[in-house]
């Protein structure tokens, strides 16, 4: 059963990275500027984030293996169709397509760990399928940039078709059927549709504000409505018999702090990963071979150490592990930050080393306790939030990098700087370092997990 999730985790990174990577190859065959083929990757973004609630809901009132199932189905005719597309709204359509599937995929793994695995074997089982994401994320790069060389970017998206086929066999064999509880709930598409047009709306004006500008009309118009749409989510919700959201999980402090902490943790981690390129190559004059290669250093260690962490929090509380990661992450940053226009390579491999290992240090124990804190009945809707407390921070991780790079890089060169670029980059990586230092506080606090029984393994 590890396994079956372990493939479609897998799956789901490598498809993530491997598209990133052949994206100019995309523009040149179709023709299309940067504006119309960056939507390529906008379109998953938002689809997932928009309706992981909404599936890790159905999967509670539905079941979990039945929609997991289902998102495989989708992702298998989204990847075909995507190689297929003679046209670059064509591969963004399909895309939609993909990530409808995606999101179903990623609303419903965790909850099928967690109900599967005991409170002692749950830890690792969280650690060894962040593992498999780690590994995606690591083989894309290379794998996207062998396959559109070789073959056509096209292959980019087959070479999902195998994998999805081993996933679905694997899936329906050894995953437990569901014992579904709360039958007499319903889903509420009221709170569903407000949910996901308010995120996207957000997400979206976040997404573009780097393009439209922050204070631009179009900008502070979308967020405002965005703002509007999930306020009357929430009131909707809160006098809601069968709400999509149960707002009583934010009362647990666990939960909440859990939630809270993913999100900075993702925000530090995502400034780093939109910022490093532009130092190795803008910099430091690195081919994208060679800045590809450089940057696989922080997935190969969180790949190494999020088992290990997910382990130790079988065995002791889940806020230790979290919180040491959250301070070797703000250690990674602030080292990351440091980087000039002559350090060694060196230099660069051990902060995206350290910063590797507050990160695998950190994801494995924090979902632990969020997910363990959960009541049984609600395994589905918790990992839906965890999943897009992940979206959320990435998008304001990026954000925020662009925000701080863009106004001290004006500045700097304002100054008459020559190399302007590098006190932006270390700016914007002095402002992770603070996020990632405020989330180990908000870890540290969040308390021990109730001393309940653990449902048993189906």
């Amino acid at each position: 059963m590890l396994v079956a999730i372990g493939v479609g985790t897998f799956m789901s990174a490598l498809d993530g990275s491997v598209v990133n990577v052949v994206l100019p190859v995309v523009a040149r065959a179709f023709g299309a500027g940067l504006a119309s083929i960056e939507w390529v990757v906008t379109v998953y973004l938002l689809v997932v984030s928009g309706l992981l609630l909404s599936f890790g809901r159905l999967g509670d009132l539905r079941g979990h293996k039945r929609l997991y199932l289902a998102g495989f189905g989708l992702f298998l005719a989204g990847s075909v169709l995507c190689g297929l597309a003679r046209s670059a709204n064509m591969l963004v359509l399909f895309r939609g397509l993909q990530a409808l599937g995606a999101a179903m995929l990623f609303a419903n793994s965790p909850a099928i760990l967690t109900k599967s695995f005991s409170r002692e074997e749950r830890g690792r089982a969280l650690g060894l399928q962040a593992t498999m994401t780690y590994l995606g994320l690591t083989v894309g790069p290379s794998l996207g940039g062998f396959l559109a060389e070789r073959f056509s970017w096209r292959a980019v998206f087959y070479i999902n078709v195998p994998i999805v086929i081993a996933a679905i066999l694997l899936s329906w064999r050894f995953i437990p059927a569901d014992s579904i509880h709360k039958a007499d709930e319903s889903f509420d598409p009221v709170g569903a549709l407000l949910f996901t047009t308010g995120l996207v709306m957000l997400l979206l004006a976040l997404n573009q504000g780097p393009a439209w500008g922050w204070g631009s009309p179009w900008t502070l118009a979308l967020a405002a409505a965005a703002l509007g749409v999930l306020a009357a989510f929430l009131r909707v919700e809160g006098g809601s018999l069968s709400p999509m959201l149960d707002l009583g999980l934010f009362r647990n402090r666990i939960f909440s702090a859990s939630v809270a902490s993913a999100t900075l943790n993702y925000i530090c981690v995502y400034c780093l990963i939109f910022l490093m390129p532009f130092y190795l190559q803008q910099g430091r004059g690195l081919s994208p071979a060679e800045a590809g290669g450089l940057l696989t250093v922080q997935p190969i260690i969180m790949a190494i150490v999020a088992p290990l962490s997910g382990s130790l929090s079988d065995r002791m509380p889940a806020w230790v592990p979290s919180t040491l990661g959250m301070l070797v992450l703000a250690m990674g940053a602030w080292l990351l930050s440091a980087l000039g226009p002559t350090a060694s390579m060196l230099q660069v491999a051990l902060g995206l080393g350290v910063a590797g290992l507050g990160i695998g240090l950190f994801v494995s124990p924090n979902s632990n306790a969020l997910m363990s804190s959960a009541p049984v009945a609600r395994q589905g809707i918790s990992a839906g939030i965890l999943a897009t407390a992940r979206n959320v921070g990435m998008v304001l991780g990026v954000g925020l990098a662009g925000a701080i790079f863009s106004t001290v890089l004006e500045r700097s060169a304002a100054a008459g700087m020559a190399q302007p670029l590098f006190p932006a980059i270390s700016a914007a990586f002095r402002a992770a370092a603070v996020v990632a230092l405020l989330g180990g506080l908000i870890s540290a606090v969040r308390g021990r997990p109730p001393t309940a029984p653990s449902p048993s393994p189906h």
